[in-house]
């Protein structure tokens, strides 16, 4: 199962970073769905709020562990609370579509 974690700061009501780890598991690797649209999302959104913002992270990556993790150094801009947001979503739609036995999407308070 993938994990994923995104982090809301409870004061502001914003997702400021997340954390992804597992395989989905969901068929044979190279041929998973599931992973490869997980894999397709998030790493879009570290791309974008690389090339779209101004914002300082630094982001971790086990490629063989199917962990990412993302930290802003500074509170995020807009643009990337939206991007994240926006990943969040199609992270869920993902987990809703195929169930959570293949990809769970919870937020933890920092």
């Amino acid at each position: 199962m993938i994990q994923v974690i995104m982090y809301l700061d409870s004061k502001r009501k914003q997702v400021t970073g997340f954390h992804t780890y597992g395989h989905a598991e969901y068929a044979e690797a190279g041929t998973d769905i599931v992973c490869s649209a997980v894999s397709a999302i998030v790493l879009t959104t570290v791309n974008s709020i690389e090339a779209l913002t101004e914002d300082v992270f630094t982001v971790t990556q086990n490629q063989e562990q199917g962990e990412i993790d993302l930290q802003f150094q500074a509170q995020a801009s807009k643009e990337a609370v939206l991007l994240l947001r926006a990943m969040q979503i199609g992270l869920e739609g993902i987990s809703n579509e195929y169930g959570e036995k293949y990809l769970k999407v919870t937020t933890k308070e920092v």
